[in-house]
């Protein structure tokens, strides 16, 4: 038989399958055991065939075990030379040997089910519900409530959370076991969709089902979590790694609640613990880094976020994360190159759009920094600034005939925008241009719009009258005159106020004359050196002067 099984393997191995059923068949018909039973299953499986993988199935389903019952392991109260000896063989080789076979068999029973389901029938729930009554019917009944919540668990990984829900949902009157690891996954379930009162209510079930089942208790303690009370969350995380010391999940959990309560020295330690326990798991690094980054450790956080995105070296968000702390610690160079990388693999990250633009123009290289803006203007294409300052790093590189252009469409797209009409009358100006009336009438009627709302509110501010009106209505004008000005764009970001000479906002004259200054968003431009402005010296203006003992010759 083991030769003939070995056979039977060797086929399978080399994709004879027929050749395969043959030996597994004759095995089972002449002494059927698990293994030759569930390689057979494995073979239709590989050929396809439905009505066969089912037979096999139920072959598989009706290998004896050649257990004896537990009843006999149960001591007798009045015998007590009986009593002595089943506590002897409680445990002893035989005993193992029976529990191992037992633990053997369920789970090739399990994987066969598993595996043949989704394919005997014509959906998967038929064929779970098929297997679930073969299994009803044999010996491993036990066996069929946890293919019930396998069925639950493959609709969840179909995405399909009502059908899961129903199908726990029936695990509520069975014994404590079953029902701990039904109501355990039904508050998961109500935890994802933030359902936190039924989340909790599951969870109590969970618990009080089985007080030992570290998962319940992980789940009791994230919905108490969610409600932010962080001290009694840690005492259930804490029972559930008493329970079993391996619940990683736990351990993560408390790791974040120490976070909450700001004891990072705690939750340090429990993410290194993790992190001996998961080499390689991003999140873990991750959180190690941020726990370093927050006791201002910059140079720990660098290192374990290289460490992160050796292990994820696709993920944008510890990419800029590192730019950030080395832009952080004044090296521009290492910074440039993270924030680089993280826009090549997401281009679409505003802040990182911007830092980059920002170095270019910081660097004096405006043109490079031409396709960020427009990046930035694609993205948010009602926010004036980014197109502002495509235009101002045209006019910075010399090319007033696109600068010009691009501040046409935007005065299309934002008729209303004092600071573009101001750059467009200079430039007109600048050029020679004759549209240059045209733009200045639309600056001088936009500053007398401008004139005649602001008398409006300081009559409203007026005749509010008292004190305290009138500190209200001046509130109210301020935040109006803020709201207008960021609407229309033109304020600059922060890191971009933050460049040289970009410390003042857009604010447009109150005169009734027409003021064409402005400020130019990227900063006033560097003084390039004048190496050509001086005379030349000739070599006589130097005769009357004495060369010092330095200079002379030894």
């Amino acid at each position: 038989i083991k030769i003939t099984q070995n056979i039977g393997v060797t086929f399978i191995m080399t994709g004879q399958y027929a050749d395969a059923i043959n030996s597994f068949e004759h095995i089972m018909s002449l002494a059927p055991n698990l293994k030759a039973g569930f390689n057979l299953i494995l073979s239709y499986f590989a050929i396809g065939d439905r009505e066969k993988m089912k037979k096999a199935f139920q072959k598989l389903i009706a290998v004896p075990l050649e257990i004896d019952e537990d009843d006999k392991y149960i001591s007798p109260s009045d015998d007590s030379h009986t009593n002595l000896v089943i506590e002897a063989i409680k445990n002893d080789h035989l005993r193992q040997m029976e529990r191992e076979r037992k633990a053997m068999a369920e789970k090739y029973i399990l994987t066969a089910a598993k595996l043949i389901a989704p394919v005997i029938e014509t959906s998967f729930a038929v064929g779970y519900d098929w297997c679930v009554e073969v299994v009803k019917a044999s010996q491993y009944v036990e066996l069929a409530n946890d293919l019930e919540i396998n069925k639950a668990i493959t609709y969840l990984r179909q995405k399909d959370f009502n059908q899961a829900v129903e199908t726990l949902k029936m695990f509520e009157k069975k014994d404590s076991r079953v029902k701990s690891a039904a109501a355990t996954n039904l508050s998961f379930l109500y935890y994802l969709e933030n359902e936190f009162a039924q989340a909790s209510s599951y969870a109590d079930l969970a618990v009080n089902s089985d007080r030992y089942n570290p998962s319940a208790l992980t789940n009791k303690g994230n919905t108490i979590f969610a409600n932010g009370d962080y001290e009694k969350a840690a005492e259930f995380y804490k029972e559930a790694l008493r329970n079993d010391s391996s619940c990683t999940e736990a351990l993560y959990n408390i790791g974040l609640t120490y976070k909450k309560l700001n004891r990072l020295d705690e939750a340090l330690d429990c993410f290194l613990k993790l992190h001996a326990i998961l080499r390689n798991s991003a999140q873990v690094l991750y959180q190690i880094a941020n726990v370093y980054e927050l006791m201002e450790d910059p140079s720990q956080a660098i290192e374990w976020l290289m460490q992160l995105i050796s292990v994820v070296p696709t993920d944008s968000r510890a990419l800029s994360k590192l730019g950030e702390l080395y832009d952080s610690e004044g090296d521009k160079s290492q910074a440039f190159q993270y924030y680089y990388e993280s826009y090549r693999y997401f281009p679409s990250n505003i802040e990182v759009i911007e830092w980059l633009g920002a170095y270019y123009i910081d660097t004096q290289f405006c043109e490079k920094a031409i396709q960020y803006f427009e990046r930035a203007s694609l993205i948010q294409p009602t926010q004036v600034k980014w197109q502002l300052m495509v235009a101002s790093c045209f006019r910075r590189s010399g090319n007033y005939q696109r600068a010009l252009d691009t501040y046409k469409d935007i005065h299309r797209k934002f008729p209303e925008n004092v600071e573009c009409l101001r750059f467009l009358v200079r430039l007109c100006t600048d050029i020679g241009l004759k549209e240059v009336q045209e733009y200045a009438t639309k600056l001088k009627k936009l500053e007398k719009m401008k004139e005649i709302r602001e008398q409006r509110i300081k009559s409203g501010r007026d005749s509010s009258g008292g004190a305290r009106g009138k500190r209200e209505g001046s509130a109210g004008s301020d935040s109006g005159q803020n709201c207008s000005a960021s609407s229309k764009g033109e304020r600059l970001s922060a890191k971009l106020r933050a460049l040289p000479g970009t410390n003042e906002p857009y604010e447009s004259s109150s005169n009734k004359e027409i003021d064409a200054s402005y400020l130019d968003p990227l900063g006033p431009q560097i003084e390039r050196p004048k190496t050509a402005a001086k005379k030349r010296i000739d070599e006589d203006d130097f005769a009357d002067e004495q060369l010092g003992d330095d200079l002379l010759p030894e």
